[in-house]
């Protein structure tokens, strides 16, 4: 684990310009269902609230109904989380029709957002919810959607940078690309760290001379500034010679119908070095087979962007942010394919 030394000016301007977007005032009360020791709850959360004097409720372990029990109890405004709290969410409120109508907006981050999920949190929710990018070190966050931004950008990009941080996507020289061009995000501006405590030499190869942050994400920028993330530079798998982007393939398979949840992962293949496997949790009462997920790929992606693999799950491992562990789950996907002797 490398730790991030992030300064006050880190922390308090990129909240209160998180806050700005969100137009937060003292009359907001803003549900934290976000760990505090994250950034996601420490800094867009608390220090968010506290820069325009919102009220805050904490909850200190995460149970979709007794969220929205919360929030029709403390007429809640801002409720922010990750997409699979939402869906959660959601759910809740098929079987309960709780009053969330006091909400008014959020920030949804961590994961790619399934724009069923964006539609459902902004018309059965009520919120005109935008999208958050960034990572610890750059405190933590680099890009964010507006409210003014369409569905299908909200759902498509991360947005455009906040004030004061520049960002460029650069190729793996650190050369800037242009538009169009997938590469590595780099960023620059208040937000980044000072570096890595008692880590000189990870400091040296996070941060350049000239102080541009490499993140380790691909993405690629429009002409309009908008930035799309492609997936992680670790967790991109090779098949055949072709360079494949998980989060694309996840970002797909979130278009069908049953599909609740998603995670696609490389797993070794004798012959073509890796391949894709999809783990897909399905919407409650829906069932579905490896056959039907394939079919449905093809012809909408290429053909070594299917998963040649697709397992059924009631769930992940996950961190307590939120977030699928796909480490846990590659490992677990190889015990699985080495027991049914396939690799």
């Amino acid at each position: 684990p490398k730790g991030a030394m992030l300064t006050n000016l880190n922390i308090t301007k990129n909240a209160e310009q998180i806050a700005e977007v969100q137009k937060q005032t003292p009359e907001d009360v803003m549900l934290i269902v976000v760990p505090f020791f994250h950034c996601f709850g420490c800094v867009i959360g608390i220090t968010a609230a506290v820069s325009s004097a919102s009220a805050m409720v904490p909850v200190p372990v995460f149970n979709a109904e007794e969220v929205m029990r919360l929030v029709e109890r403390h007429r809640v405004t801002i409720l922010h989380g990750v997409p699979t709290m939402f869906i959660e969410w959601l759910e809740v409120l098929k079987k309960k029709p709780y009053d969330v109508s006091s909400l008014r907006t959020g920030v949804m981050a961590g994961a790619p957002c399934p724009i069923e999920v964006m539609r459902g949190s902004m018309e059965r929710m009520g919120m005109n919810t935008v999208i958050a990018y960034g990572l610890t070190e750059a405190s933590p966050v680099i890009t964010m959607t507006r409210f003014e931004d369409s569905l299908e950008d909200r759902v498509e990009t991360v947005g455009r940078p906040l004030p004061d941080i520049e960002v460029r996507i650069v190729d793996d020289n650190h050369n800037p690309l242009p538009p169009g061009e997938v590469g590595e995000l780099a960023c620059r501006g208040y937000n980044v760290m000072k570096g890595y405590f008692k880590k000189p030499k990870e400091t040296a190869e996070a941060i350049d001379e000239e102080g541009w942050l490499y993140s380790g994400d691909l993405a690629v920028m429009d002409e309009r500034g908008y930035v799309r993330i492609v997936g992680r530079k670790k967790e991109m798998y090779i098949t055949g010679g072709f360079n494949v982007y998980p989060r694309e393939i996840e970002e797909f398979l979130f278009t069908h119908p049953k599909v609740e949840n998603v995670a696609v992962i490389g797993v070794p293949d004798k012959k073509y070095g890796e391949v894709g496997m999809a783990v897909i949790k399905l919407k409650e009462g829906e069932t579905a087979t490896e056959e039907e997920i394939i079919e449905y790929c093809k012809g909408k992606i290429a053909n070594y962007k299917i998963p040649r693999y697709v397992v059924f799950v009631d769930s992940y491992p996950m961190t307590q942010s939120g977030k699928i562990q796909k480490y846990k789950l590659r490992e677990w996907a190889e015990g699985l394919l080495r027991k049914e002797g396939k690799i």
